[in-house]
């Protein structure tokens, strides 16, 4: 019996990183593909041009989804494991009013909505397809983070596997437009992922412990970059 016990416990928490593969890959068809987290843009501009640019530039906009999307992702969580819809809803809401820029909201609505619709098909009834179904009478949209973060709660994944999981999302999305947009190599990006990837820990020690209002995403450079890239002639990416 005992042994038995062990064995199914251990079929449990083996699941569970099964999950976190599963809806924390990158190539998860949610869209991410399309986007360049403002990358595009940056290296048009010349303020990205070399692996030391790239690295400084992923380490900045993965401090500001830490301190913005990542708050609103932790709330997600937290509503989808109590059941509380009202939660969740409050937290997309804060997502959608702190994007600036037209190609940042587009951005995490529609991958939002593609994570959403996956996981009705995939996982089935959960608070992230309650949430999705109030969406047909409610102008408030389903967002990327908070999505993420239900779904997650659903799953029975941890909360800093949750936020771990979108912080690797958000470095891998710039890395994976990097190889196609400058002379960097899949090593290169690999070794600035390990480094960013080092800093999620003290990133969520900070995001645990705020709330929706205290929210925040300030940096104009980006802002400024995105505003620059929604006139550009050229474009391979949609941010």
């Amino acid at each position: 019996m005992a042994t038995a016990a062990v064995t199914a416990a251990a079929a449990v928490t083996a699941a569970a990183p099964l999950r976190l593969l599963q809806f924390g890959d990158s190539m998860f068809p949610v869209g991410g593909f399309a986007f360049s987290n403002g990358l595009e843009a940056a290296v048009q501009a010349g303020v990205v041009s070399d692996r030391a640019g790239l690295e400084e530039f992923v380490r900045t906009v993965t401090r500001v989804a830490a301190t913005g999307d990542g708050v609103a992702l932790l709330a997600g969580y937290r509503g989808g494991r109590r059941g509380d819809l009202d939660r969740i809803r409050r937290a997309d809401e804060a997502v959608v009013l702190r994007k600036l820029s037209e190609e940042a909201r587009t951005m995490t609505v529609r991958m939002g909505r593609k994570l959403a619709e996956a996981a009705a098909r995939v996982v089935g009834d959960s608070m992230l397809d309650k949430r999705l179904r109030e969406t047909a009478t409610d102008p408030v949209p389903v967002t990327y983070p908070v999505a993420l973060g239900t779904l997650f709660a659903h799953c029975g994944l941890s909360e800093p596997d949750a936020f771990a999981a979108h912080q690797y999302g958000v470095a891998t999305m710039v890395l994976g437009a990097a190889v196609r947009l400058m002379r960097v190599d899949h090593l290169d990006t690999q070794a600035i992922l390990y480094a960013v990837n080092g800093g999620v820990p003290e990133q969520y020690g900070r995001a645990a412990n705020a709330d929706l209002d205290d929210m925040a995403a300030f940096a104009p450079v980006l802002d400024v970059l995105a505003a620059a890239h929604i006139r550009a002639h050229v474009r391979l990416f949609m941010s």
